[in-house]
């Protein structure tokens, strides 16, 4: 355990140097994004490296726990981000924006309770993995669409302006978040389609309108809302920067907060 504990730190650290990196390379007008993509990517490895000896160790997936949760959402959120981050140079400086953000999950997963946790029956059937992988690429993408709102949000500043003037301009930024949202909303669809086959497979009901349940439903309501927005008005970059949030933020109550505090079937947490 404490090989995995130590493993974890260096991942938690890893990710840390990238996101001051980051912030530095805008604050300084650096172009350091080579040494981002090296602390990224060796997080991630380490990361991965302490998910697999903790699996192996308790016999389950990091699904169960709060930290397991907070844990392997952090790494499908980085790693998405990364692959982005490699792939799109024009959007590489607005890490100075997601990176913080994920630095609070960072925090509230290292102070999360260690413990293992109890797998129940309910969680042995490939719906659940499908389930969770459409998901995490949901949020995936919503987080990309808010580091591109985060950068729109803060050229509303004269600092803002300079220190982001070699990103594409607002409307160009614009378009592309709602892209990454449009893809998010694919895999949020997905994701409630895949969660009521598994229902119907754990506890024979397809939908039941539970808490979690119900909370999923209003963040997908919000998506197509923001989307329908997007497409049917002339809402300005800063306008769909504020809708990007409000589904980002939904979506992260949704992922991190109702399943704990539920005591219905979907509740995250099993003694």
């Amino acid at each position: 355990m404490e090989q995995e504990q130590f493993i974890l730190w260096s991942a938690v650290l890893s990710y840390v140097a990238a996101g001051v990196v980051a912030i530095f390379n805008v604050l300084l007008q650096k172009k350091a994004e080579k040494t981002v993509q090296l602390f990224l990517w060796l997080g991630l490895g380490l990361h991965a490296w302490a998910i697999a000896l903790r699996w192996i160790r308790v016999d389950h997936g990091p699904y169960i726990t709060m930290f397991e949760i907070l844990s392997s959402n952090l790494f499908s959120l980085l790693l998405f981000f990364a692959i982005v981050y490699w792939r799109y140079k024009p959007i590489r400086p607005s890490a100075s924006v997601v990176l913080p953000l994920l630095f609070i999950m960072m925090g509230w997963m290292m102070l999360s309770p260690y413990d293992a946790g109890h797998r129940p029956p309910s969680f042995d059937t490939i719906w659940l993995w499908i389930h969770i992988g459409f998901g995490k690429i949901f949020m995936g993408s919503v987080l990309v669409a808010v580091g591109m709102a985060g950068v729109v949000l803060l050229r509303r500043y004269p600092w803002g302006r300079r220190r982001f003037a070699q990103l594409p301009n607002n409307e160009r930024l614009d378009d592309l978040a709602f892209r990454f949202m449009a893809l998010g909303l694919v895999f949020d669809s997905l994701m409630l389609i895949a969660g009521a086959i598994w229902a119907q497979d754990a506890w024979g009901r397809y939908w039941s309108w539970d808490p979690l349940e119900t909370w999923s439903f209003i963040t997908w309501l919000t998506l197509v809302l923001a989307l329908h927005l997007r497409v049917t008005t002339k809402l300005s970059p800063q306008a769909g920067a504020w809708l990007i949030f409000a589904v980002f933020v939904l979506g992260f109550l949704t992922f991190f907060g109702v399943p704990f505090v539920s005591t219905s079937p979907h509740q995250g947490t099993f003694s």
